[in-house]
């Protein structure tokens, strides 16, 4: 992949004997939306931190806009870190405007343009309010105003919808869709695999520190070459048996999820349930989702580690 925004090559970090990234190659398109995902402690902060150079990597080289990062380069770049940080006894305006301002725009320009991202946010009319007046909720769209509002080439979003309501979590999304749509590079980090499934072009799962996944959302799906049917129907399921189902069979009340096997047609269980008299109401073949690739690929115990329980430190491993 040749027109990567962002290029690792056997990036390696370790904290002490603990190993928080690992021979980790990952190539994130130009223009795409690029989801990393894993559970809490797999080494994506860890990943996200070493490309903005707050740490440097044991080994391995990192280049971003095909060249190390520098102090022009991070003006190009809106970073949301997983952990908030705004200046609490700062009016929103003022926090707004002194954050563009390091990204290198005029004040004037920088006021304008955040009244305006205010309004579309419904917090214009706390403007003059200070941050610690503020919810949660306000304090982190605030925050995602402050990354976006230089208009960078890179957008990197770690954990961005964490502790927000659904109607905000929704807000979020309409907007990295827009930034996109407006060819911003994103990079988004998550352990809700679900969101990702949703927003991004590719996608790299992490486990354990290494890569275990890596490709287009429609070719991790396909790599699994696998496929499951949804059957509703009325009568007597014995011709399951005999259709080419291989493995587990869930019953949801009326509806059956069946795992077809290798080499059999999806299409033969709805041939073997007309022949067999029952009444098909609904007949679906999917793919599996990218949360169940994922555990076939990490395991449970991978997916869903207790929050914190590989972290360390502040700078350490997340």
């Amino acid at each position: 992949m040749e027109d990567a925004a962002i290029r690792l090559t056997g990036v390696t970090k370790s904290f002490g004997s603990t190993t928080a990234v690992q021979s980790l190659d990952l190539a994130v398109p130009t223009g795409s939306i690029y989801g990393l995902l894993g559970p809490n402690g797999a080494g994506k902060t860890t990943t996200i931190r070493i490309i903005l150079d707050i740490l440097g990597p044991d080994e391995g080289t990192v280049e971003v806009l095909g060249r190390r990062i520098d102090d022009a380069l991070r003006c190009r770049i809106g970073y949301l870190p997983e952990e908030r940080g705004l200046y609490q006894r700062m009016t929103v305006i003022d926090q707004l405007v002194f954050l563009a301002v390091l990204k290198g725009m005029a004040r004037s320009e920088a006021r304008s343009e955040a009244m305006k991202w205010l309004e579309r946010f419904e917090l214009d009319d706390r403007s003059d309010s200070m941050l610690e007046e503020l919810s949660k909720g306000m304090q982190q769209k605030v925050q995602f105003i402050g990354t976006i509002l230089h208009r960078p080439e890179i957008l990197i979003l770690d954990e961005p919808f964490s502790g927000l309501d659904p109607i905000n979590v929704d807000l979020l999304k309409r907007m990295v869709l827009e930034r996109h749509e407006a060819g911003t590079t994103i990079l988004f980090s998550t352990h809700m695999i679900e969101d990702a499934e949703q927003l991004c072009d590719r996608v790299c799962m992490i486990a354990g520190a290494r890569k275990v996944l890596d490709g287009s959302v429609s070719e991790v799906r396909a790599s699994t070459g696998r496929r499951d049917v949804i059957l509703r129907f009325h009568g007597e399921p014995s011709f399951l048996s005999q259709a080419g189902v291989d493995g587990k069979v869930e019953r949801h009340g009326d509806a059956y999820e069946l795992k077809v096997a290798d080499g059999v047609d999806p299409g033969e269980l709805l041939r073997r349930a007309v022949g067999a008299g029952v009444q098909v109401d609904h007949f679906e073949v999917r793919e599996p989702t990218l949360r169940e690739i994922f555990l076939e690929r990490a395991g449970k115990r991978g997916l869903d580690a207790p929050e914190g329980s590989v972290r360390m430190a502040a700078g350490g491993i997340r």
